[in-house]
């Protein structure tokens, strides 16, 4: 398995914008899919979005589309999460998870739904 580190969670204002950062370690990076997941107080985990081992797919949930963009470095070993517009329901501690494997679209969603590796996660708290 790899190992996640998450980071750049804070409290920012709504529409304001928040860098997320995810550095992997121990295994190869790739070519695992690597993906974000959130989890708001007393609510279940869900997916926000996942990127594909050579970048060149990504594949989001709908409440994120054009507020939200999945990046990686693999030289870096890191997945950055860019969320602008940020409302109050974006509040949550974010995880990060891979999972290896080649994938493209929901077929990285599939792929990560499945992941043994998880991060600790960061808080993100947007004010109203």
């Amino acid at each position: 398995q790899v190992q996640l580190v998450e980071s750049g969670g804070g409290l920012v204002q709504a529409g304001g914008s928040l860098i997320l950062s995810c550095a992997a370690s121990g295994r190869r990076f790739s070519p695992y899919a690597i993906g974000w997941f959130r989890q708001a107080p007393g609510k279940e985990r869900v997916f926000v979005a996942v990127i594909n081992w050579s970048g060149d797919s990504t594949y989001y949930v709908d409440s994120v589309k054009g507020r939200f963009t999945i990046s990686r470095d693999n030289a870096k070993n890191t997945v950055y999460l860019q969320m602008n517009s940020l409302k109050p329901e974006d509040t949550a501690v974010y995880y990060c998870a891979a999972d290896q494997g080649y994938c493209s679209g929901y077929g990285c969603y599939a792929l990560l739904r499945g992941s043994g590796s998880w991060g600790q996660g960061t808080q993100v708290t947007v004010s109203s």
